[in-house]
């Protein structure tokens, strides 16, 4: 992952802060949902995590990285071409909201059964008249 990572040669002043504790704290704060100002400490300064995260994403940098993490997981062992790759869920990734339990098997009597019908409505009204 680090040669697709931008050089570390600061733009102005001193030297950047390690791109794997920014990363982690990337990865910490979208994990949790948390505010910036939360980042805990170990990560390093929530502004500089802050900044790294946005101008990554503005630059593509973060589109590239998974790019490349998507060609890796396409490839076996030997380079070839994977054509037995699957992605794997289990109930650790999927989750109901508290909600979804105890849905009605049928719709409530008070609904109309039958489907609804499109209405047949001159051009005009579909696309909100001419503008003139």
């Amino acid at each position: 992952m680090e040669p697709l990572l931008p050089d570390r040669t600061p733009r102005q002043g001193g030297r950047w802060a390690d791109h794997r504790t920014v990363i982690n704290g990337v990865f910490w704060r979208s994990r949790t949902g948390c505010p910036w100002r939360d980042l805990p400490g170990c990560y390093g300064n929530w502004k500089t995590v802050y900044n790294r995260h946005r101008r990554w994403s503005a630059e593509g940098t973060w589109g590239q990285i998974l790019d490349e993490l998507r060609r890796g997981c396409d490839q076996n062992a030997q380079g070839a071409a994977d054509p037995h790759w699957a992605v794997g869920t289990d109930s650790t990734v999927v989750r109901a909201h508290q909600h979804a339990a105890g849905a009605r098997r049928s719709a409530p009597p008070h609904l109309a059964t039958e489907p609804a019908v499109e209405a047949d409505y001159p051009a005009e009204a579909t696309t909100g008249g001419s503008v003139e």
